[in-house]
């Protein structure tokens, strides 16, 4: 018996080449990418733009830094790692009562012994993924804006700003702060800076005490206002800047 052409066995089998719709052999549809080596691509697209966007903002809007010492003690306890704004003093500005990074440009610190970098840690720093440990940088309150009248101390024991007697809070209540008599106009640009932890704080006072006028910050030094507790888990907060203390503060003559 002869077959019928089109119903054979060969017609549809696995021997014929199919076709497109222009009659030309159509190409073989492509494997999609998966496995072990796709899942690698994605992985490195995360990381890619996870640093990416860690380096801008640490560049233009906050920066994490850890807290070298017991100077702001009970606001911040060393070790503590901080987010700070980066968009103040640059782009808003700074009020009394802000906590403030500032870079180290006047000698304050005294110079490290010289020590073998990790590449790692510095690229890490660089990009944001960790906080800075440059320890080129200092972090205390804001007393004293430009044209402020700053004076230590009157009859009862109080800083004055332009006059006005401050009651504050965040001093550390553990010890009673010993005072150290000054009396400084902050020049244009610059402001008065003092820590928390006042019997351990080396701030504006004993800067200024040394060579006066050494004390004052230069606003273009500041880095910015410290935002938030980040770590550890247990002491996560906003920091506050006590507006209440300073709501009594004239503006300066």
């Amino acid at each position: 018996m002869t077959s019928t052409p089109g119903t054979g066995p060969d017609a549809a089998g696995t021997g014929a080449e199919p076709h497109g719709s222009d009659g030309r052999p159509a190409k073989p549809a492509k494997r999609a990418r998966g496995g072990l080596l796709g899942w690698l691509r994605e992985i490195g697209i995360i990381l890619a733009v996870s640093i990416v966007l860690s380096f801008i903002i640490k560049t233009f809007l906050f920066k994490a830094f850890y807290i070298p010492s017991e100077s702001m003690v009970p606001t911040l306890e060393e070790n503590d790692r901080i987010f700070v704004n980066l968009m103040i003093p640059r782009n808003a500005a700074l009020q009394r009562g802000d906590v403030v990074v500032f870079k180290d440009t006047k000698g304050w610190l005294p110079s490290l012994p010289p020590s073998t970098p990790n590449p790692v840690t510095e690229a890490l720093e660089f990009v944001g993924l960790l906080p800075d440990t440059s320890q080129q940088h200092l972090i205390k309150r804001v007393i004293g804006l430009p044209g402020d009248h700053v004076v230590c101390c009157d009859a009862s024991q109080h800083i004055t700003v332009n006059g006005a007697p401050l009651t504050e809070p965040y001093v550390n209540p553990a010890e009673t702060p010993r005072p150290m008599p000054f009396d400084v106009t902050v020049p244009q640009g610059t402001i008065w800076v003092m820590g928390d932890n006042r019997n351990h704080s080396s701030d504006s006072r004993f800067h200024d005490a040394a060579q006066p006028g050494s004390g004052f910050i230069s606003l273009d030094d500041v880095e910015g206002k410290a935002s938030v507790i980040a770590w550890p888990l247990n002491r996560i907060q906003v920091l506050d800047n006590y507006p209440g203390t300073f709501s009594a503060v004239p503006s300066p003559r």
